[in-house]
């Protein structure tokens, strides 16, 4: 006798055949249901099985993730709720500082002290990995076909759209009262200190961020998700989770921060890339960008920027505004010899924030319609 978790169209039983049993197309089984992924991509691997399309209510993966966009636009993230229940990032960041603490000593060797940092990242993505896998799995266990829905809001909760649209129009808004207002909303979504920004500066680490962000929460999260799942976009968040609190170059975190910081910058080749992509795309639809000049730039200043990443998005930003981004910085008492982004004017102000945000909010449904499309085939 075999047992096993079968289905039998929406519901999930534990089903005891006779290993002679036979099957037949009226009452199919398997002996491995499993998790999570949609129809490619990590569903063709032996991990990552999906569940099958009588259970799953055929293949609807890309309502989950038309829903998940359509819930972070309309809600966002819900301050409220967060008050009582901590975000997903707020727990992984929690357990990096408890990592950090514990593992990263600073009269430690160089090598123990990467070993370390190699383990915390191989335990944190591990587990937020099994934790997507789990989810999946509980989901469509607890909920049958309206697992569909409980994904989409945990993939709304994972996708940073309208806050980060939000933290940057608050900066124009700041920017149109005070200096001192724009420097306090810009402090909330840069490493540097705002303090040392002029309005052309706080203006351009507005849009700077806009640029890079959209790469690092929608597009890499969306990718992750359309090829993995959610173990796949649960996993990406904690990447790139580590990568913002220890992925720094400085005495700390230069030896244990360095697994994260190369394992970001890997997760992000193809999503910085494609983002870059979508701001071109966008700058075509747009009547006072420039989807000519965004190429040019992202293809003749993006390898010039310190980051692997951050320069396509950045870069082709920058060109589709008719604006120099980056270039030299403060971040805090270190002093940045970046690279010029676009070769435009390098005194944006609150109207140009405005111009990002309306080329940040298209690309956001370019990769929607993208994301969509890459799930129906």
């Amino acid at each position: 006798w075999h047992w096993c978790l079968g289905y039998h169209a929406h519901k999930v039983e534990l089903l005891s055949y006779p290993s002679s049993y036979p099957r037949s197309s009226s009452r199919p089984w398997s002996p491995i249901v499993v998790v999570d992924a949609p129809r490619f991509g990590a569903q063709g691997c032996r991990v990552f099985m999906s569940f099958p399309e009588q259970y799953s209510g055929g293949q609807i993966h890309h309502w989950i993730l038309a829903l998940a966009f359509i819930l972070d636009a309309l809600v966002g993230d819900p301050h409220w709720l967060y008050r009582h229940v901590p975000h997903p990032v707020a727990i992984l960041g929690e357990m990096i500082g408890r990592f950090d603490s514990a593992l990263n000593n600073p009269k430690s060797a160089n090598w123990s002290r990467r070993f370390a940092g190699f383990l915390m990242v191989l335990a944190l993505v591990g587990s937020c990995a099994a934790i997507g896998w789990l989810l999946g799995l509980g989901l469509r266990m607890v909920l049958f076909e309206w697992a569909w829905i409980g994904e989409a809001i945990f993939v709304a909760v994972l996708i940073a759209n309208r806050d980060l649209y939000a933290h940057v129009w608050r900066v124009a808004a700041g920017l149109d009262e005070s200096l001192d207002a724009g420097r306090s909303a810009v402090g909330h979504i840069v490493g540097r200190d705002p303090q040392s920004l002029d309005d052309a500066g706080v203006a351009r680490a507005a849009i700077e961020s806009a640029a890079e962000n959209f790469s690092d929460g929608v597009v890499a999260p969306v990718v992750f998700y359309i090829v993995f799942g959610l173990p796949g976009i649960l996993a990406y968040k904690a990447i790139n989770t580590l990568d913002s609190m220890v992925g720094y170059r400085n005495e700390r975190y230069e030896s244990f921060g360095w697994a994260a910081a190369r394992l970001d910058d890997l997760a992000n080749l193809a999503p910085a890339r494609l983002a870059g992509i979508i701001f071109v795309l966008s700058a075509l639809v747009l009547p006072t960008t420039s989807g000519r000049a965004a190429l040019i730039a992202m293809r003749r200043d993006a390898p010039k920027h310190r980051s692997p990443n951050a320069g396509w998005p950045e870069a082709a930003m920058a060109g589709a505004l008719g604006l120099a981004l980056a270039g030299p910085r403060v971040y805090g008492e270190r002093h940045v010899d970046d690279a010029w982004m676009g070769g435009g004017r390098r005194d944006p102000g609150a109207q140009d924030i405005r111009r990002a945000l309306r080329l940040y909010a298209v690309s956001g449904i370019i990769m929607l319609g993208f994301g969509v499309l890459a799930l129906s085939i």
